[in-house]
């Protein structure tokens, strides 16, 4: 697959905010040419910027799937030990409530191809050797491939070059295939960096990279629930998971730049993952709306989902009201009655006198 047009893409993109921040590429500042850095992140916010509508949709999806998680119950439930109907049925209910399972992951997959193109620009290309091959007559300009990909001599050049901390942004923890004939002493030995320092740099950026990523998937699944559906509950666990677990064997074969880009990328999307949550929060669940719930049976009897008693049955007051229009009922003092198994009083024997 050709994917020259989107590593012209990307060249085009950086290179015009290194434009902007040039008037810094003749000083460093902590080991760092902040030029080239800054580029690197202002690209993470161009690409957000034009993925934004798509992270839109994926908040808009993930609240549908989350609204029709109860029907999915009642289908899992009905359909139980039958895979292929319930698998269909579900196909039926993302299509009318549209909702889309793989929406969630759809713009972090579209940054993966971002990510390739940094990773063989400033990665697989970036050769300090060939600007002075060229300055020495060794070889060609045209034979260097350094002006691929709209780069200018200089601009190749001042990027081969750059730092981050005194590591340089196009090496990797550890050196592969044509690295490996590369030493950091050696190449860089006016900066006073080495493979050593090179390490400590991509290690601490890798770590971070891993709890940027896992903190990110994360918030967002928190906010909008975890899924009922067994597949989209896999790649939810994989996303939260597997990803930041990948990253943290395989980031030791990124360039530093690479890792820079990931590490703003994550920042970013947290930051806007929670001003987006925040200002369109997700709809109750029917779950989590009122607390307990009354048991199956008859109202009023006092028992709850947890089978534990209320305190008191719910009264109407209404219907103990007086209907408009009746008459104020007196307070009669209610008749006595005589008490019962009371002997009757006996007459007296003695006559009474005339």
């Amino acid at each position: 697959m050709n994917l020259n047009w989107l590593y012209y893409a990307v060249s085009w993109i950086m290179l015009r905010w290194h434009d902007v921040f040039s008037f810094l590429e003749n000083g460093t500042f902590l080991g760092t040419n902040w030029d080239w850095v800054l580029a690197i992140f202002f690209l993470v916010i161009t690409v957000r910027v034009i993925l934004f509508p798509l992270f839109v949709k994926q908040i808009k999806s993930q609240r549908a799937m989350q609204a029709i998680q109860p029907q999915m119950k009642e289908l899992q439930a009905k359909h139980k030990g039958d895979k292929e109907t319930l698998q269909k049925e579900m196909m039926e209910l993302y299509k009318k409530e549209k909702a889309n399972p793989l929406m969630g992951c759809l713009p972090i997959f579209l940054q993966v191809p971002v990510f390739i193109s940094l990773f063989w620009i400033l990665g697989r290309r970036m050769d300090p050797n060939r600007p002075i091959a060229v300055e020495e007559g060794r070889i060609s300009l045209e034979a260097s491939n350094i002006e691929l990909y709209t780069w200018t001599f200089d601009q190749y050049e001042s990027a081969a070059n750059a730092m981050l901390f005194n590591a340089p942004i196009a090496a990797t923890m550890f050196e592969f295939g044509w690295f490996a004939e590369r030493n950091m002493t050696a190449l860089y030995p006016q900066m006073g960096t080495s493979a050593f320092n090179v390490a400590i740099v991509a290690g601490i950026l890798t770590i971070v990279m891993v709890i940027t990523t896992f903190l990110t998937t994360r918030q967002m699944i928190l906010k909008t629930g975890w899924a009922t559906d067994p597949q989209q509950l896999m790649i939810q666990r994989l996303m939260v998971y597997g990803l930041p677990l990948m990253l943290l064997f395989s980031g030791a074969f990124f360039p530093v730049a690479v890792i820079v880009y990931w590490v703003t990328n994550n920042l970013f999307s947290l930051g806007q993952q929670q001003w987006v949550l925040r200002k369109y929060p997700p709809p109750p669940s029917a779950a989590s709306a009122g607390g307990p719930k009354p048991a199956g049976g008859k109202p009023g009897t006092g028992k709850t989902v947890e089978g534990k008693a209320s305190e008191r049955p719910a009264v109407d007051g209404k219907k103990l009201a007086p209907k408009p229009g009746a008459k104020p009922v007196k307070n009669v003092p209610p008749k006595r009655t005589p008490a019962k198994n009371v002997p009757p009083k006996r007459k007296s024997s003695t006559p009474k006198k005339g």
